[in-house]
């Protein structure tokens, strides 16, 4: 028997040994946390600090559970802006702990209990469409929450387009001081993106070169201290107010709908580096452990980030040690310095944010433009999902691109289900030659034999248009009609069962008939059970077989051998 003392070494082994280049990209990583933590949870409406300890506790226990390994978790400005949409909904104050840790705590709870369940292929039903708008809507809100912080100037309006536009339009009343923060901010960014090496770390750059700069000259501009207090501290225990539960129910997964939605396009752009299959069901599970982890801890509502991760991975990281060194860098940079980021200057965050947002947009445009040329449902379901989320609570706008999402999947699903006529052309020495596609015929001809194929999922919004592809019936006697349903599932629709069962009526009125082949071992005992099988009667059932077209050339057998006994006799020649 094995020796318990192995067990630990073979956890080690899953955790894989920390490399040099991940300390150098945890520490790059946990660093960048500071700026963009920060920008987050105060464009929400949220203490900084909170933005700052969502850098520590759940990127730690993200980095050791997650399936896909260089993956970081933390707070990203998604999952800050519809947490603030559904605590405000609730009438509950963002800036209370116990409010932001109930709702942390919830939503680790839906991402684990989703991650049991096995619900990863829910986030397969988000098209690409909606999550374009979606993206679109939150860079937009990203950018106007933060108008007021780079240049003085507060947007009226409640609809952020509008506000955007009021903006514009009162360039007079912008602050020069913010407005010349900001600017300088975004200019030392640009800079140091110019070269490749800054580039990982060129917000940083930008941030603390613009807040020694704006210290130095005295400049009169807000600063992090005049809106929260930054502790040099560790992030302390912090109880849940379960009084907040009940309001918060559906918030909550509106909040895990998007961060998973945004986790779950990580694992294709960073596979694993040791060579493990990434699993989305297993990174559901660890973006719950990290909120229900993180939310005892001061920590906001996590997941996957996507920019975090990119991130880590330009600076060097090789394992999920670089993200337990992001959270551990971050937590002492924060307990040896935490007071320097209080003097950070608002009009720096904002300028920072209006980058991240400027980026989101900017990286999004081959998608929007991907979109704009696929169809126009695509396109009206991407513009519909941004408008709502420049209007309504994001936790409303989410649950309607989900909606838009699985409307836009039925009705393609709709659309695609046909059915192919199947004939066999001449062999070149008289024999059976190949086979080829051809539109279905409009009517069956009196002793025929007829092959089609159905394409489709049995969806009952696609079966009126199976329906009327059917071949007419009107005096097909004798003719027999060979359908090929290996492409219909296992347990499909009562809608098709019925269709099924309708035409073969109505072509055994007619002195036809209709045989099926190609059926898996459940449709025929459906088959079985609602009658329809007793209706096609002997050899009217083909099952499906390992050789593709073997069942195919049994029913064209037993069609020939039923059509030439049935079909109508030729007249008497005269005498």
């Amino acid at each position: 028997m094995r020796p318990a003392a192995a067990r630990p070494r073979g956890v080690l082994a899953r955790l894989g040994r920390p490399k040099p280049s991940d300390v150098t990209s945890g520490a790059v990583t946990g660093l960048f946390s500071i700026p963009e933590g920060m920008a987050y949870a105060s464009i929400a409406g949220f203490n900084p600090v909170a933005g700052l300890y969502a850098g520590v506790v759940p990127a730690v226990v993200g980095a050791l559970t997650s399936r896909t390994v260089l993956m970081v978790t933390t707070l990203t400005s998604a999952i800050a802006l519809t947490s603030q949409s559904v605590l405000s909904d609730a009438g509950l104050d963002p800036k209370d702990a116990g409010n932001v840790a109930v709702l942390t705590v919830m939503v680790g709870a839906v991402m684990l209990l989703m991650g049991v369940l096995r619900l990863g292929a829910v986030m397969s039903f988000v098209s690409n469409a909606v999550m374009t708008g979606f993206s679109a809507g939150i860079a937009l809100q990203i950018i106007t929450g933060v108008l007021k912080d780079a240049t003085g100037y507060t947007p009226q309006g409640h609809n952020k387009l509008y506000q955007l536009l009021d903006w514009l339009l009162h360039l007079g009343d912008w602050q020069g001081a913010a407005t010349a923060v900001a600017a300088v901010t975004v200019a030392i960014w640009a800079a140091a993106t110019s070269v490749k090496r800054l580039e990982p770390v060129a917000l940083l750059i930008a941030m603390i070169v613009t807040s020694t700069g704006a210290a130095l000259l005295a400049v009169d501009v807000e600063l992090v201290q005049d809106i929260a207090a930054i502790p040099a501290a560790l992030p302390s225990f912090t109880a849940p107010d379960l009084s907040a539960v009940p309001h918060l129910l559906g918030g909550a997964f509106s909040v895990a709908l998007v961060a998973l939605a945004q986790a779950a396009g990580i694992a294709p752009s960073m596979p694993n580096p040791d060579g493990t299959h990434s699993d989305v069901d297993g990174d559901f599970r660890s973006q719950g452990y990290a909120n229900l982890a993180g939310g005892l801890f001061q920590a906001m509502p996590s997941g996957g980030s996507l920019s975090r991760t990119g991130v880590a991975v330009s600076a060097g990281a090789r394992t999920r040690w670089a993200g337990v060194v992001s959270g551990a860098f971050l937590a002492l940079v924060v307990l040896v310095a935490g007071s320097l980021a209080e003097r950070i200057p608002m009009p720096v965050i904002g300028g920072l944010i209006l980058v991240v947002g400027g980026e989101l947009i900017w990286g999004r445009r081959h998608d929007v433009l991907l979109v704009l040329r696929t169809s126009r449902m695509s396109s009206a379901a991407m513009l519909l999902t941004f408008l709502a989320t420049t209007q309504l609570p994001l936790q409303q706008a989410i649950v309607l691109g989900a909606v838009l999402s699985l409307l836009l999947y039925c009705v393609q699903a709709a659309r695609q289900a046909r059915l192919v006529a199947l004939r066999r052309t001449p062999g070149p020495t008289g024999g059976s030659g190949q086979w080829e596609t051809a539109e279905p015929p409009a009517a069956l001809a009196p002793g025929s034999v007829t092959v089609l194929d159905y394409a489709g999922s049995s969806f009952f919004a696609e079966l009126p248009r199976i329906e009327n592809q059917l071949p007419a019936v009107d005096g097909a006697r004798g003719a027999v009609l060979v359908l090929t349903v290996r492409a219909l599932p296992d347990v499909p629709s009562s809608a098709m069962l019925k269709v099924l069962d309708r035409y073969a009526a109505r072509l055994d009125d007619q002195g036809g008939r209709l045989i099926l082949c190609g059926v898996q071992p459940a449709l025929r005992q459906l088959l079985e059970r609602s009658g329809t099988a007793a209706r096609l009667g002997p050899g009217g059932i083909v099952p499906a077989t390992p050789q593709l077209l073997g069942p195919l050339e049994t029913a064209l057998t037993e069609a020939h051998r039923w059509a030439a006994g049935h079909s109508p006799k030729p007249p008497p020649p005269p005498r």
